[in-house]
């Protein structure tokens, strides 16, 4: 059995933990940025579910030359409005696949490559590989599917 040193010493360490818990708890909601800061984060979380929701079913049909514009423009406004807010991967993201769908990307890429810092510009070059793959798998999806359709 156990020894009543050992159960007393087991209800103390657990009575400091239990206050432990709720001194920070406290201190943590009484920070006049916390609720601000919860905010954001929820934001924030919304907005990458909408443009994952936007990113994998929005590929437009590369043969309609209209809807590849303005898919591409789109990408390119999300980009560099996600760059703007600080949020690099997802600007990156939006930024490769509208080059991933240009029809002439080197002229783009040297517009980039002026306006964009090196050390983002060097992401979106080693980001581009992996978006143009995903493009051509989704087209290769889309192309059996009409086919099994037909």
């Amino acid at each position: 059995m156990l020894s009543k040193t050992a159960v007393v010493a087991a209800g103390v360490c657990g009575t400091l933990f239990i206050g432990y818990c709720i001194y920070f708890d406290r201190k943590r909601r009484s920070d006049p940025n916390f609720k601000q800061n919860l905010r954001d984060r929820r934001a924030k979380a919304l907005l990458m579910k909408e443009q994952a929701k936007l990113n994998s079913s929005k590929i437009p049909e590369l043969k309609d030359y209209e809807s590849v514009q303005k898919f591409f423009i789109q990408e390119v406004q999300l980009g560099e409005e996600l760059l703007a807010q600080g949020d690099i991967e997802n600007g990156i993201e939006h930024l490769s696949t509208a080059l991933a769908v240009c029809g002439e990307p080197q002229h783009l890429i040297e517009v980039l490559q002026v306006q964009l810092p090196p050390p983002i510009f060097h992401m979106l070059m080693q980001r581009l590989p992996i978006v143009s793959q995903r493009l051509a798998a989704t087209m290769a999806s889309r192309r059996m599917h009409d086919e099994d359709v037909e």
